[in-house]
């Protein structure tokens, strides 16, 4: 159990700590709104990590095939969805900044707790590659290559637990960046910035498309 917990807390760490377009969007949505929806928002990505943990635990190669041919397709919903986040994030950055009475706490907040959990869950289960990523660890791993029903819960836990700890530190330091910048130049200038990194880490996803 001890190893299935290991394990799963490695993975986790290591499929949430590269910085992508989600966890982008995570620091600057905590940024301008509040440390209460990045941290739902930061649970929204955990739950999707832990959910595709448990799948590649319980289903191994057989779901690895399943998914792979549904890559494509999902690559380019991911694709449209981040592209739209920026948008959004922009638009949003510059109606604020032109009308102050839809700022943070008005009638322009971006995204409630609720809706940024479920945003960000939906957005980071549209990534294929997370579960074929947990199935080469689960199947590579000598550990991890016989797990019981127990140690398959274990190592989704594990990975959840991980990766949440992770996203809620972006949070926070994206809730840090939003006290420094309070006026109203640097938050439109914050979330300008994150939708054109955004962007960039786009064309870089689909430039290394296979």
């Amino acid at each position: 159990m001890s190893t299935a917990l290991i394990a799963g807390l490695l993975a986790g760490y290591g499929i949430a700590m590269p910085v992508g377009g989600v966890a982008t969007y995570l620091v600057a949505l905590t940024a301008r709104t509040s440390l209460r929806t990045g941290a739902c928002a930061a649970l929204g990505i955990a739950t999707a990590d832990g959910l595709y943990a448990l799948v590649a635990a319980v289903g191994g190669t057989s779901l690895t095939r399943l998914i792979a041919p549904l890559m494509t397709p999902l690559r380019w919903a991911s694709v449209l969805v981040l592209l739209a986040l920026a948008a959004r994030g922009a638009a949003v950055a510059i109606r604020q900044y032109r009308d102050p009475g839809t700022a943070v706490g008005g009638t322009g907040t971006p995204l409630g707790p609720a809706r940024a959990y479920a945003a960000l869950l939906g957005l980071t289960l549209l990534n294929p590659a997370t579960v074929i990523y947990f199935a080469a660890l689960v199947l590579g791993g000598r550990t991890t290559a016989s797990l019981t029903g127990p140690e398959q819960l274990a190592f989704a836990l594990a990975a959840f637990v991980a990766s949440a700890g992770w996203q809620l530190l972006l949070a926070g330091g994206g809730a840090a960046l939003g006290r420094v910048l309070t006026g109203r130049k640097g938050r439109l200038i914050t979330a300008l910035a994150s939708s054109t990194l955004i962007t960039g880490l786009v064309v870089h996803l689909l430039a290394a498309a296979p």
